[in-house]
């Protein structure tokens, strides 16, 4: 599939979009069910490292092309690999991954299709997935005679505990969106054909909020799992503090007192 309106080619498979503060990466690899080569992981944590400097950006949007989201790693790529050179492969793809974690901007895995491997995995380190009823996640490796290498499995654990990931990890099996909704893996899940409108809809919703307590929203969550409550429920006044301060903070009071749409500076 060519580049649609507005998209730009930042690698022949990655393609790039904006729509207001919604930054939108569209993996185009039909033919591989979009499957991760080592050129397009880089390509993403390129683009990665340019959202991170781009302050107008509030939400990114990750999506697929047809039946596949990602349907995980380029297997033929790597066959012929040597132990260093595998191991070598797997640091690169997990640094993108975490990279993509650990972004300040709300992120969205929007899952048109086969998200298996590397492609569940990438998935869930967004702050939402949101799937089409079709699509499908699973970790397959077992069925190579290996182990999923990009967090599949710590942070599906954090997320739903250690039985269902034992079940997913050592059986290799797949579950359709609505079983991972069911599961608290998937946020929502709509129509294969109303899924582009959904997600777009849900991340402008997401994107019309004060940029800076989006950010401090998301960092309080996440660093808060790993922390103890008092350490964690401290953060949160912390943060609360510094945005109540804030002209942002200022000016959503003010606002609401004198009963008007506010008018944040960080737009």
């Amino acid at each position: 599939m060519s580049a649609a309106a507005g998209e730009t080619a930042v690698h022949p498979n990655l393609l790039v979009r904006d729509d207001g503060h919604v930054r939108v990466l569209r993996i185009d690899r039909e033919d591989k069910l979009g499957a991760f080569s080592s050129t397009l992981v880089q390509a993403i944590g390129s683009e990665l490292a340019r959202i991170r400097q781009s302050p107008s950006v509030r939400v990114v949007v990750l999506t697929g092309t047809g039946r596949g989201f990602v349907a995980g790693a380029d297997i033929e790529e790597y066959a012929t690999a040597g132990v260093e050179e595998f191991a070598e492969y797997q640091r690169r793809s997990r640094a993108v991954f975490d990279d993509l974690a650990r972004l300040p901007q709300v992120t969205i895995a929007s899952v048109n299709g086969y998200a298996f491997g590397g492609g569940f995995e990438i998935a869930l380190c967004c702050d939402f997935i949101v799937a089409a009823a079709t699509a499908k996640f699973g970790l397959p490796e077992i069925k190579l005679g290996l182990i999923p290498g990009g967090g599949g499995p710590q942070r599906l654990v954090r997320e739903i505990g250690a039985r269902w990931t034992k079940e997913l990890v050592m059986t290799g099996r797949s579950v359709t969106a609505q079983e991972a909704h069911e599961h608290g893996i998937v946020t929502s899940v709509f129509e294969r054909e109303a899924l582009a409108d959904e997600t777009m809809a849900f991340a402008r919703a997401l994107a019309a909020q004060p940029r800076n307590a989006l950010r401090e929203a998301k960092q309080v969550i996440d660093s808060g799992r790993s922390q103890d409550l008092e350490t964690a429920l401290s953060a949160d006044q912390l943060a609360l503090a510094r945005l109540f301060d804030s002209a942002d903070g200022a000016e959503g009071i003010r606002a609401f007192v004198e009963k008007r749409p506010p008018e944040f500076d960080a737009q």
